[in-house]
């Protein structure tokens, strides 16, 4: 039997404030349901632009339950798409599923179909939406750089998360403004099948799943902007497979915003916006900007033990996963050493056990790690500050990895690798007055 993935047309109840998806591969059929705050205006959920981004939503969710078996054939039936909106589902089901793919080895790009009628009256007339902003939170350093430059610009924004815990709570908790929040229920048969010898596991473009769902709120709600917190380093790969390069964070690259940006512009008309606040910058830049700030010192977090389906419970940071590490290695050029030993509660530089982790993230042995990490060369700069800073250089990671350090990059590509790190990119898509306005505060 050939295997095979269906996608079937999604359901919207503005009385219960709820969609619907259903979802077929092979004999196995799936249905998954999202919960938004009271609709104020069910006008908005029966406009051909919701029903267009409806459709969408429904094709970019399915990878959820599509990687069970990852099949060659994709059917949507009765979700109409255009030229443009095939080239960017496929996209998501090929290069935001590369992880997935090169971590299992199978090999799908230019090999996967989709089926689904043609849209023959594409959206073209502009919808009316309030120029207000909607801003993924979370939880982590990027999007609380986001919440502090735009409340320094004068943009007002209302904090989005979908299922919100842990720090994404208490960071909106800190930021004083009542939020957008979506409760996102899997199936709970696919998580168990996840589980089960036959099928596959593995991550999956999150980014442009919560994209998705927050333009459903950008026309229930009233919201002409979507404003995301992806830096530039997200654009990097972490290693080739089946001929193209695999990023961990595909979904937050420059590429992928300007492909989903382009759709969700497409099916309102050019009402609805979505880019990148923090586009132009390195990670190490944004620790930079996010020292300006100490109210979210204690409620923060970027370690991804917090936001695992079963919860965590424990303390913000695990000290021990590549992301706790590189964090660390980026606020560490910038912030008092105090300040940051607080934060973490341990010198996560100054226990030797850590060495393995760090020699990856800055290119000395392995691969880039799979996680939401910046450049090497990005890290490598960053410790070479850290050899010479005064603070740090008899830290124990640092000192056992100097040596090396300078024999595999030279003192000079260093220099001018951190020199390039707080150098602001012109490669965004920002407004162009908004930008001017971000770059005056962060000088």
């Amino acid at each position: 039997m050939t295997e095979f993935f269906r996608i079937e047309r999604p359901y919207f109840d503005p009385a219960a404030s709820e969609a619907r998806f259903f979802y077929s591969l092979n004999d196995l059929s799936f249905t998954e349901v999202l919960t938004f705050p009271t609709v104020p205006d069910l006008a908005a959920s029966e406009s051909a632009a919701f029903e267009k981004l409806l459709g969408l939503t429904a094709l970019v969710l399915g990878v959820s339950y599509f990687k069970l078996r990852a099949p060659l054939s994709i059917e949507a039936p009765d979700i109409p798409l255009t030229e443009a909106e095939r080239a960017f589902v496929i996209d998501v089901y090929e290069n935001g599923l590369g992880e997935f793919y090169a971590r299992n080895e199978l090999a799908r790009f230019g090999k996967l179909t989709l089926s689904a009628p043609d849209d023959a009256q594409p959206r073209k007339d502009a919808i009316d939406l309030p120029e207000r902003t909607l801003l993924p939170i979370g939880g982590g350093k990027d999007s609380l750089v986001s919440v502090d430059l735009l409340t320094h610009t004068g943009v007002p924004f209302t904090p989005f998360a979908v299922n919100p815990k842990g720090p994404i709570l208490s960071s909106v908790e800190a930021i004083g403004t009542d939020p957008v929040y979506v409760t996102r229920t899997l199936d709970p048969e696919m998580i168990r099948l996840g589980k089960e010898p036959g099928f596959y596991n593995g991550h999956v473009p999150s980014t442009a799943i919560n994209s998705m769902i927050a333009s459903l709120c950008a026309l229930l709600f009233g919201y002409d902007q979507i404003v995301l917190s992806n830096e530039r380093s997200a654009s990097e790969g972490n290693v080739v497979f089946d001929g193209r390069e695999t990023n961990h964070q595909y979904s937050k690259s420059l590429g992928f915003e300007l492909l989903i940006g382009d759709t969700l512009s497409n099916a309102t008309g050019g009402a609805l916006k979505y880019f990148s606040l923090l586009r132009p910058y390195s990670e190490a830049r944004i620790a930079s900007l996010f020292t300006k700030e100490r109210k979210f010192d204690s409620v923060f977090s970027s370690c991804n033990r917090n936001f695992r389906l079963t919860g965590h419970d424990g303390a913000l940071w695990c000290g021990v996963c590549p992301k706790c590490h590189f964090v660390f290695l980026i606020f560490a050029p910038f912030m008092a050493k105090d300040r940051l030993l607080r934060i973490f509660g341990k010198n996560l530089l100054d226990e030797p056990k850590n060495e393995h982790s760090f020699r990856e993230l800055a290119g000395l042995t392995g691969q880039k790690p799979w996680e939401c990490v910046g450049e090497i060369l990005e890290a490598a700069a960053c410790f070479y500050t850290l050899s010479r800073h005064a603070d740090w250089h008899e830290d124990a990671v640092v000192k056992a990895v100097k040596a090396d350090l300078f024999a595999q990059y030279g003192e000079e590509k260093l220099q001018l690798a951190m020199a390039e790190c707080l150098t602001d990119s012109h490669d965004h898509h920002i407004p162009p007055a908004l930008a001017a306005k971000v770059s005056a505060y962060a000088v």
